[in-house]
């Protein structure tokens, strides 16, 4: 009774907001589209959406079948792609996403090394400074996630890979150089450079500033690692970083770190995957090649 077109009707309904736009995205007429949607509820014995005017909105049985949508249509897609990568010679595709942003480099060393080891597994990155890591993997628009934040998810497992202690980053004549380690005080009149994503992730904030109720003077957000250092190095504030990130550029740039407490901000990098695709092999291969690569 209930089809995959149904779904994705409904999908694109949700997604486009009229039975007009819904039905070009799906190459069919208006008339079909409702017809197809028709003969469901007369089957069903209950109505899919009703009309408010021009607006068309779910009922409660709509909006049950629009989350059936969201679960099942992104594994169908999945499926799809496999199958079509079996078919030209290939045994998968593996999707990245990046939650740690300072992490790009490092994992430019894991890719080399994959590559050349499983020829027949393409491979994309997605970096994304507002990426949604923890939805883009429960509706399969990812299969391994890469963040220094795991969760607890009966649905995904987190391995850890390598950890990190997050340190300030300061010009090599800054004040506060000559202390063994930052106290959340410190910031207080700093210009503090960080990436663009909301407080509550960004390390600095949650497990520094925040608990000791500390707001800096300025808090600039810059999208590439790359230039926060050259500002950094230019006087221009200081950034919290990942220690081994800082080592990389000290010996081109005058910059210097400090540990944020007297005993640092611990981290380690994991990545996630889907439980039930715990069997794939090249998925297994990526996470050992990630924990081979240390920093």
């Amino acid at each position: 009774m209930l089809e995959r077109s149904h779904l994705d009707i409904i999908a694109a309904i949700e997604r486009y907001g009229t039975l007009t736009e819904a039905a070009e995205r799906l190459h069919l007429t208006q008339s079909a589209l409702s017809h197809a949607i028709r003969k469901l509820e007369e089957r069903a014995g209950v109505a899919i959406w009703s009309r408010q005017g021009r607006k068309l909105e779910f009922t409660q049985a709509g909006q049950y079948l629009l989350s059936v949508a969201r679960t099942v249509l992104p594994v169908l897609e999945q499926a799809e792609e496999m199958m079509a990568g079996f078919a030209a010679g290939k045994r998968g595709r593996l999707r990245i996403g990046m939650e740690c942003h300072p992490c790009y480099q490092w994992l430019l060393q894991v890719v080399s090394p994959y590559l050349k080891k499983w020829p027949d597994v393409d491979l994309d990155v997605r970096q994304r400074f507002q990426f949604s890591g923890l939805q883009a993997i429960k509706h399969y628009e990812i299969d391994a996630l890469i963040t220094p934040d795991p969760i607890q998810d009966d649905l995904l497992e987190f391995r850890p890979v390598f950890n990190y202690q997050l340190e300030l980053a300061l010009h090599q004549d800054h004040p506060l150089t000559k202390k063994d380690y930052i106290e959340p005080e410190d910031l207080q009149h700093e210009v503090l450079i960080s990436y663009p994503v909301p407080h509550e992730r960004l390390d600095v904030y949650t497990n520094f500033l925040i608990p000791a109720e500390i707001t800096p003077r300025q808090n600039p957000q810059v999208e590439t690692t790359e230039i926060m250092v050259e500002l950094v190095a230019a006087q221009r504030g200081v950034s919290a970083m990942p220690d081994w990130l800082i080592r990389r550029y000290a010996g081109q740039l005058p910059i210097v770190s400090r540990p944020l407490g007297p005993e640092g901000v611990q981290k380690s990098i994991y990545v996630g995957t889907r439980v039930r695709d715990r069997e794939i092999d090249y998925l297994n291969g990526f996470i050992e090649d990630c924990r081979r690569i240390q920093q």
